[in-house]
């Protein structure tokens, strides 16, 4: 990027979609409808699976946290794009612009990871069963929910850091949220260091935990396969493409935002990717993974029960 004039930022000006304002009454009443389900969703999955001792194990471990991650994602950039839909004035201060870009991108590098590890969860409970609870251990469950989380927090610090302590030749970001693509168009100065690391961060978050992800689904599937019985079939598929769905619908959106070709034509369809990879995932992310579950079904339907017993009492 050519250098201009450099501005002293105080606060930036979140424009994205702002050229439908017709849509800003329905796209309010939307993402508070999706964030209001995201809250609950994930809310009653992290509550029932520490109440009932059955989802006592490794794949509720990891869910809970990527249910807490997801109440965390969203908290992070949703009450904002709420405030600036029905706002004049779409403004952000420069400190909550860092925080936001920090907790969204490390975040999102943690559920990168978070989804490897889960994917490994099933590897090992479908084609290693008679092992699964040594290698599982709760140990290693919580060693690799916390390395995820360390290094995803570690990947969005470094490159929040060196965006935020660039020169900005404006203080307008044509998006929705203080996204790092879109606040980098901003900096007057060679962004070339920036670019390497982002790239060589998106071959870690992005590209390796998804090969892991299809690596681990074939071995998964070629267990599957050779299982007698038709009912432990259709189980392992039911997980298998629970899984898959969600894996497909966060890395193609992450995907999408992060390694597409950029062009000035294109700056809508990013801002509603940009909204679904944001709301959308994480409101579908409990009711595919879990609430379809028999037994966290059986879990609420025993924890309702106890609590309409203890009343009557």
């Amino acid at each position: 990027m050519e250098k201009g004039n450099y501005t002293a930022v105080t606060e930036f000006f979140l424009i994205g979609l702002s050229q439908y304002p017709g849509l800003q009454i329905f796209l309010y009443v939307i993402c508070l409808l999706m964030y209001l389900v995201i809250l609950l969703g994930n809310s009653i999955l992290i509550i029932i699976s520490i109440l009932d001792p059955r989802l006592h194990n490794p794949m509720y471990f990891f869910l809970g946290n990527l249910s807490f991650l997801d109440i965390c994602y969203t908290s992070a950039s949703v009450p904002q794009i709420l405030v600036n839909f029905m706002s004049k004035r779409k403004s952000i201060s420069f400190s909550r612009c860092a925080l936001q870009m920090f907790m969204s991108l490390g975040l999102g590098s943690t559920e990168c990871l978070l989804l490897a590890v889960m994917a490994y969860d099933r590897y090992i409970a479908i084609c290693n069963p008679l092992r699964y609870t040594i290698i599982m251990n709760k140990e290693l469950c919580v060693q690799m929910a916390a390395w995820t989380w360390i290094t995803g927090c570690l990947n969005s610090l470094v490159q929040t850091v060196l965006a935020m302590m660039m020169p900005f030749c404006g203080n307008i970001i044509d998006h929705i949220t203080c996204e790092i693509l879109a606040l980098l168009k901003l900096i007057c100065v060679d962004i070339s260091l920036n670019v390497f690391i982002m790239t060589i961060a998106s071959i870690i978050f992005l590209i390796t935990p998804l090969l892991f992800i299809f690596f681990s689904y074939v071995f998964i599937l070629s267990t599957i396969l050779r299982i007698n019985s038709s009912e432990g079939r259709k189980k392992a598929f039911s997980t298998c493409s629970a899984h898959l769905t969600v894996v497909i619908l966060f890395y193609g959106s992450a995907l999408f935002m992060y390694m597409k070709p950029k062009s000035k034509e294109s700056k809508t369809s990013d801002e509603i990717i940009g909204l679904s990879y944001g709301v959308v995932t994480p409101m579908l992310n409990p009711i595919i993974y879990s609430l379809r579950n028999k037994e966290v079904k059986g879990a609420m339907e025993k924890i309702i029960l106890r609590n309409l017993f203890l009343r009557k009492i």
